[in-house]
């Protein structure tokens, strides 16, 4: 006799990530966004593995929705994202940007089962374990002006009543966060599948929200998981803090700290990270910097920065700034979003 297995009990994680980052520009065009680091940290993987801990279930396969063209490289980066938390990683494609409903579905074969969705653009901190006997969760998170945000509205019994986009009049301070939980991910795909079916789109594309409407009128309930923290790596600032309040969360981790680094008449003021074979001389670097790993800082103050990795910096004071892999930079300059491979001189 042989056991079918239970897909109740399967739990996926369905990532898009195609997207192409324009807002991250120039960083995107060498690096897909979900893979630019933040404390050292690819910002997908970091999202991978705060998922799977607010799970509390093990998670057997971990679906990467990208672009065709990301290459090789980054599909093995992928899956060893996943195979790092003890999962299956499986690369998918998604060829034309078509909505939320239409990215989700291109990876339809991992749908099944216990299903998380996660946008790669966003980080969180979460207090809580998700209860999976719950049919739907949607994360969210209070924030002052919801104008620009999908938010939700509740009932008195704690249970989502509406979703609203971008409300113009208070609704609620509610705003989705970009991670969904369905106890049944078959039930999710059927309802994505009629979208797509039946040409149903909302401003030109095929939205996510119409098949959780859609499902909310057919009885399915559900509940807020509200988080403690969000965080945004839609653009440089927004991206420049994130590594800032990732800092203050892993402060004194010895994970911050790589290999081989070498400080010579400098002072790092924590929190920072400092990757492997990094060379610091006559410098102040901190607080609230990564640094990735083989770059070289020499007479130069850095604060509140991201510098990728192989990056020469000389002679310089930056703050508030993204520099990119085997950048160079040398003389005064602050504040600044700078490509990977290139050359500034003041």
């Amino acid at each position: 006799f042989y056991l079918l297995p239970d897909y109740n009990e399967i739990m996926k994680i369905i990532i898009p990530m195609a997207g192409k980052g324009k807002r991250m520009r120039p960083h995107t065009l060498t690096v897909p966004k979900p893979l630019i680091n933040i404390a050292g940290k690819p910002i997908v993987q970091r999202l991978v593995e705060d998922i799977t801990k607010v799970c509390g279930e093990k998670v057997d396969e971990i679906a990467f929705i990208i672009g065709s063209d990301f290459g090789k490289e980054v599909e093995e980066n992928l899956i060893k994202i996943a195979e790092s938390q003890g999962a299956k990683g499986t690369i998918c494609y998604q060829e034309k940007a078509l909505g939320t409903a239409h990215a989700i579905m291109c990876a339809k074969d991992s749908i099944t089962g216990k299903t998380v969705v996660a946008f790669a653009d966003t980080l969180f901190k979460a207090d809580f374990v998700m209860d999976t006997n719950q049919e739907g969760v949607i994360w969210v998170q209070g924030i002052e002006d919801p104008r620009q945000f999908g938010v939700v509205k509740l009932n008195e019994a704690g249970v989502i009543t509406d979703f609203v986009e971008k409300p113009e009049t208070f609704i609620s301070n509610l705003a989705i966060i970009g991670i969904y939980y369905f106890k049944d991910g078959d039930n999710l795909k059927k309802e994505l599948q009629y979208l797509l079916d039946n040409d149903i789109k909302e401003k030109g594309e095929f939205q996510l929200t119409n098949a959780l409407e859609n499902m909310k009128q057919k009885g399915i309930a559900f509940t807020p998981g509200k988080v403690t923290e969000w965080l945004d790596c839609g653009n440089k600032d927004a991206t420049v803090y994130t590594n800032q309040r990732v800092l203050e969360f892993e402060k004194g981790k010895p994970n911050l700290k790589g290999k081989n680094i070498v400080t010579e008449n400098s002072t790092i003021i924590e929190p920072c990270f400092i990757g492997d074979n990094v060379v610091i001389t006559n410098s102040i670097v901190g607080p609230h910097v990564s640094i990735g790993a083989g770059s070289k800082v020499n007479d130069t103050v850095l604060k509140n920065s991201i510098i990728q990795a192989n990056t020469k910096l000389s002679h310089t004071i930056i703050a508030n700034s993204m520099i990119g892999e085997g950048a160079e930079v040398k003389g005064k300059a602050l504040d600044i979003s700078m490509s990977d491979y290139t050359t500034l001189s003041l």
